[in-house]
């Protein structure tokens, strides 16, 4: 993506002396040809919860796996808490680590995987029990501690497998995919238990997913991968409000694109001609200036039906289909040439305020509407 890579190496730039983890021109290949992960360059504060997020093969696990000490990096160095740790054994890290498939040892019973880490590292068997109920407690467990894995549920097994990270108190916590084994609702329940659990502890979270819901709902800061790079490191609300570049707009949350040509740029608004011929009004994010080429991006909450006079762009659009969603309406419209062109209209309780079929009026602020790299055909 268009200055993904600008963003990439400017990631370092905002750290300061009291970075906690620190990826340091980090690569990564398998095949000594194919980088996976390009020159990475991140910075991890202490306490932090961190999400690497991104489509399946843009390098988010892999990082995680550098970092947990089962992957080696190809190039570069990764440090915690101003260590280099790339020779480091990942049982000398002192990382917590929770897997998606919860690799809990499936003879023991809940309190036996639970005091397991902590009697590896020498720990009495009073200081055990201690440490083990007080985990079950903060996991709101503490009446399972004599069932096996088989006995528990889905989401009683996945809050078994967080304690466990978290038992012998380590100051960095991996999480790879923890929740994608969960039915929708045990997972968002789930989400909110760990962003609990993390603030409570103060611990630094490493957090790797696909799955954008959980990375907007869990994060301080999230970093989103495509092809090895980060494209964006920002809090979750920058990225869904100032997306910098197509493929983060795109990947979070629903986004209306249309392509065009930037014709003024004044004040830091383009004036941009769509493919279709609609003359338009932008905020100026990834583009250089006129001539360019450049995919407008506008979330469909943004648009407004019959839009107050004022209104910078104001367009007709035909209704295509209309789908019931309870709280709002979701509209599928044909606008400046894009039939794919959704508004989200809130629910009315006397009517649907659209039919199929019909022109109607829509509008949205310059400022709603981000004028991006281009992406061609849509």
């Amino acid at each position: 993506m268009q200055g993904a890579e600008k963003n990439n190496m400017a990631v370092n730039k905002s750290a300061t002396d009291t970075s906690y983890v620190r990826f340091e021109n980090v690569q990564k290949s398998y095949d000594g040809e194919v980088l996976v992960v390009k020159d990475l360059n991140l910075d991890i504060q202490k306490g932090e919860f961190v999400t690497m997020l991104g489509p399946s093969g843009s390098g988010k696990s892999t990082c995680l796996m550098m970092l947990a000490g089962f992957e080696p990096a190809t190039h570069g160095e990764i440090f915690l808490d101003d260590r280099p740790i790339n020779t480091v054994p990942p049982h000398k890290r002192g990382i917590g680590m929770v897997f998606q498939n919860y690799a809990l040892f499936p003879h023991m019973t809940v309190a036996e995987n639970l005091a397991f880490p902590l009697e590896v590292r020498g720990m009495s068997r009073s200081d055990q029990e201690d440490r083990v109920k007080k985990i079950l407690d903060l996991v709101e467990l503490p009446q399972m501690a004599g069932r096996r894995p088989a006995q528990l549920s889905g989401g009683q097994q996945q809050r078994v497998a967080v304690a466990r990270a978290l038992v012998f108190e380590p100051d960095l916590v991996l999480m790879d995919e923890p929740l994608g084994a969960l039915d929708k609702q045990l997972r968002e329940q789930m989400q909110y238990e760990i962003k609990h659990i993390h603030e409570n502890l103060g611990v630094t979270v490493v957090y790797v997913t696909h799955d954008q819901t959980e990375a907007l709902t869990m994060s301080d800061r999230v970093a989103v991968f495509e092809d090895g790079v980060i494209q964006q490191l920002s809090s979750p609300e920058s990225l869904y409000e100032s997306p910098q570049n197509s493929f983060v707009a795109q990947f979070i949350g629903e986004n209306n694109k249309l392509n065009g040509v930037v014709e003024k740029v004044s004040k830091g608004i383009c004036q941009v001609r769509t493919d279709d011929g609609t003359l338009l009004h932008a905020e100026k994010v990834n583009v250089e200036g006129v001539g360019d080429k450049t995919t407008l991006s506008l979330r469909p909450e943004r648009i407004e039906l019959d839009p107050p006079k004022g209104t910078k762009n104001v367009v007709k659009g035909r209704v295509e289909e209309l789908i019931y969603l309870g709280d709002h309406i979701r509209v599928r419209m044909n606008v400046a040439g894009n039939s794919e062109f959704i508004v989200k209209v809130r629910n009315r309780a006397d009517k649907r305020p659209l039919k199929e079929g019909q022109d109607a009026k829509i509008g949205w602020l310059a400022e709603d509407c981000k004028a991006l790299d281009y992406v061609g055909q849509l």
